[in-house]
């Protein structure tokens, strides 16, 4: 197994950061097996989604509407509205798997994995890519 930990500088706002192209480096020229992206964070998830097209906004914009910004939440501290950051992962999952053939991450053709961050007092995340040879 081959595991490595990446930072990424999600700034001062909600994200959809797209790790496609960092993440085909990491298993360029491993062979066939599966790919584990894992984010260790309370408030932050991995998605698989098309982005570019609008996608990733259209996500921020689902995400607020069912998790508002606002001081419902029970957990308070942080920003107003911190308390959906701790919710979201149990809707955009810490995780994703995707098989690795030849070397190549076997994402469909609009595909793209992402770190997602609603959490605009945590400015900085890590990653952790693991790849699980076949």
């Amino acid at each position: 197994m081959r595991s490595e930990t990446r930072r990424y500088d999600t700034g001062e706002d909600e994200v959809v950061l797209d790790l496609t192209r960092d993440v085909a480096d990491f298993v360029r020229g491993q062979g066939d097996g599966l790919l584990q992206v894992f984010v260790p964070h309370a408030t932050a998830g991995i998605a698989i989604i098309e982005t570019g097209a609008g996608s990733d906004t259209d996500l921020l914009s689902a995400l607020g509407d069912l998790l508002p910004a606002d001081d419902r939440w029970r957990h308070r501290h942080g920003s107003t509205g911190h308390g959906r950051s701790h919710v979201m992962p149990a809707i955009v999952p810490p995780h994703a798997t995707v098989p690795v053939l030849d070397g190549r991450l076997e994402l469909g053709t609009w595909q793209s994995i992402c770190l997602v961050d609603l959490n605009v007092d945590n400015r900085t995340r890590e990653v952790r890519l693991s790849f699980l040879p076949g």
